[in-house]
């Protein structure tokens, strides 16, 4: 297996070569080509992990099981969930209220109950982790937190690393009483930086190092976190510019965007990072999760699609559109360069786009 860090030819590491010792908390004063080294580095790691995973197998005794590959989660929860803090959820099958169908390829699937995560952490206070949990609602975990004053219970998309015992804090209502007794009255930020800028707390973007990993990332001051909340997902940021009030985070489609100092971020990597690399094997586990057929074009008639009808199975010269007839490849949807002011640098297209986002 090839090494992590690039090395030169003969046997010394070159000069460009991606520092292997990721640091915790990223100096201020880095820039960003060192920034992307490390995205460089974190983007092979997970590489590397992929071919060592363990992924459950089952022996072939029927054809659905011979291609089905899913992680193995030893600490995940194998009961039920907490029942105050679950919803009931009645399936639409993709319909709207007059009873057509809006959404296609929906419909179906195993009866669950959705939980009601809290996406704002506003609870300030040290919160145990009591168990990380399956959400059928979404492809990350969720833990279970308990309020070690209060005993009070809530559900936070869980990070990659989090497990049962460890503590988290948010800090969105600002730096604790108990923090500034410790530092003599004031406020040290590399004592800080050290004490908050850890796996799972929620702080303002204003309060984080630049050049960390965040989740769960909000947009407004007092909104809850919109982007990267995905399995796996997860952003950097980049700078900050008191003078405007705002950051500049990178997504990980590559996209350069504003958001408020002041809104709130989630530190790490969100879990279930390896929910990419699962093989459903059959398809009726996609029938388990809701998700109905997609039938092609050309086996339609020709009033259902546009690739419908003729004789034998082709769509003649015509260029791949959807059934409204919108084509498929190459045409823009955009509206222009300038309809989202929040937007810095648009994401990546192209080869360059998929080998930033591997």
């Amino acid at each position: 297996m090839a090494s992590a860090s690039p090395a030169g030819s003969d046997g010394q590491p070159s000069s460009d070569a991606v520092n292997v010792h990721m640091l915790k908390i990223v100096p201020n004063n880095t820039d960003v080509v060192a920034l992307e080294k490390q995205d460089e580095l974190l983007r092979r790691r997970r590489k590397l992990a992929k071919e060592v995973t363990q992924m459950k197998k089952l022996k072939p005794v029927s054809p659905g099981l011979r291609w089905y590959r899913a992680p193995i989660y030893p600490y995940l929860h194998k009961g039920r969930a907490i029942k105050s803090l679950t919803l009931a959820k009645r399936g639409n099958g993709g319909r709207n209220h007059s009873g057509k169908i809006t959404v296609r390829h929906r419909g179906g699937g195993h009866k669950r109950r959705l939980r009601t995560v809290d996406f704002s952490r506003f609870e300030s206070g040290l919160q145990t982790v009591d168990r990380i949990e399956y959400d059928p609602g979404r492809s990350a975990h969720i833990a279970l937190l308990k309020h070690n004053d209060t005993g009070a219970l809530s559900y936070i998309l869980a990070c990659d690393g989090l497990r049962a015992g460890d503590t988290v804090e948010s800090y969105r209502k600002g730096i604790p009483p108990s923090f500034l007794k410790e530092m003599g009255g004031k406020v040290d930020p590399a004592i800080l930086s050290v004490r908050t800028a850890q796996r799972g707390n929620c702080l303002p973007i204003s309060m984080i190092p630049i050049g960390s990993i965040v989740h769960n990332i909000g947009i407004t001051p007092s909104g809850p976190g919109k982007f990267c909340r995905a399995a796996g997902s997860y952003a950097r940021v980049l700078s900050k510019i008191p003078e405007k009030n705002k950051a500049i985070v990178r997504l990980q489609s590559g996209e350069h965007r504003y958001v408020s100092l002041e809104a709130a971020a989630t530190m790490g990597v969100v879990s279930n990072i390896d929910h990419q690399n699962r093989s459903l094997g059959k398809a009726g586990r996609s029938r388990w999760l809701g998700i109905r057929p997609t039938v092609r074009g050309v086996a339609m008639n020709k009033c259902d699609h546009p690739h419908g009808g003729g004789r034998g199975k082709s769509k003649s010269k015509k260029l791949s559109m959807s059934p409204w007839g919108q084509l498929a490849k190459g045409y823009k949807t955009r509206r222009g360069k300038h309809q989202n002011k929040m937007k810095v640098k648009d994401r990546p297209r192209g080869k360059a786009g998929r080998s930033a986002r591997q």
